[in-house]
């Protein structure tokens, strides 16, 4: 029996169909004034801007200054040794971890793809402290997940135990922390931390750490803080930072002149400005006292009009000096009565 070895019949000619076309198309690529596809023109994709939505100096710009504050607060002078002691505790569970750790490294939006400034600031009332931050981000949505996430910490992590490097376990609470409607997204928490050490506990030392973050993002763009401290924490001033901050991001980013639109900054400093406006008229007063000796030479000058001024010119001096001996005479004898008594 003959054994086929290749296509036959109707499969033999749409084999040599197919390989007739595939040489016509090869040559048909050799002749000129044939495009090849190598040949085509290639579609370049639209150039993407390379203008950084964040520049340094826009971030310097538009940090807030101890001024808009108010007179409590000033440059800082370092960071606090709470941190170490209260912010480095280990925890079970994964998102209560995360947070403590975003706390110390303060990076809880993530590391900035672009531009960043920060200030520091100590407040004298309560010994707290505030680290603001103006920096942008590789997009919005990166911002946003954040943000999202961090919204659901006051239910994940509403009251857990963490336990410091020296073995003492602290009572730690989260809940939200009501910021202005300012910016394109926002959220706040307000983390408080109670317990003692063994060290601390025998001493009856049980440090309280109450600790504000806050963040709003514009664009691509975000504003960050933690205020607070052993003493507590001024919820009107993470506030106050959040509004004058996230305003004055808009106002770089628009090219206007950073202002302090909102009525809370701008009034406050202007309390002290008034203050030393009561100092200045007290002085007046006793500007009148000096005046009334000035009328008292003139009653002599009244009663006898007639009298020349240059009659008896030493008249007046030699009064003056006899009344003032008897009024040191009368003094002395009073003295003297008082020691007999």
């Amino acid at each position: 029996m003959k054994v086929p070895t290749g296509p036959s019949g109707p499969y033999r000619l749409l084999a040599r169909a197919l390989t007739a076309g595939v040489l016509v198309s090869a040559s048909a690529c050799s002749l000129p004034g044939v495009m090849r596809p190598a040949d085509a023109p290639s579609i370049v994709p639209p150039a993407t801007s390379a203008t950084p939505s964040l520049t340094d100096a826009q971030a310097s710009a538009a940090l807030i200054t101890q001024g808009e504050l108010g007179g409590r607060w000033s440059a800082t002078e370092g960071g606090a040794t709470w941190r170490d002691g209260l912010l480095k505790t280990r925890t079970d569970a994964p998102d209560c971890q995360r947070l403590l750790d975003g706390l110390y490294a303060e990076d809880l939006l993530g590391e900035p793809t672009g531009a960043r400034a920060v200030v520091g600031l100590d407040e004298s009332g309560n010994a707290a402290q505030l680290r603001y931050q103006v920096a942008a981000y590789a997009a919005p949505s990166e911002v946003d997940a954040k943000l999202a996430w961090l919204r659901t910490l006051p239910s994940k992590c509403a009251q857990f135990t963490s336990t410091d490097v020296r073995g003492g376990r602290l009572n730690v609470t989260v809940v939200p922390a009501v910021l202005p409607g300012v910016g394109d997204a926002r959220e706040g928490l307000r983390l408080t931390m109670s317990g003692a050490s063994p060290a601390d506990a025998d001493s009856g030392a049980a440090p309280m750490l109450t600790l504000d973050f806050a963040a709003v993002r514009v664009g691509d763009r975000a504003v960050s803080l933690t205020n607070g401290g052993l003493g507590g924490a001024a919820q009107d001033s993470t506030q106050q930072a959040v509004q004058v901050g996230t305003q004055r991001l808009q106002d770089v980013l628009a090219g206007r002149p950073p202002t302090t639109a909102p009525t809370i900054p701008t009034t406050a400093p202007t309390t002290p400005s008034s203050a030393p406006a009561a100092p200045t008229s007290a002085p007046r007063a006793p500007r009148t006292v000096p005046r009334a000796p000035r009328t008292a030479p003139v009653a002599p000058r009244t009663v006898r009009p007639t009298e020349p001024l240059t009659g008896r010119p030493t008249e007046p001096l030699t009064e003056s000096p006899a009344d003032t001996t008897d009024d040191d005479t009368t003094t002395a004898d009073t003295a003297d009565t008082v020691q007999e008594g």
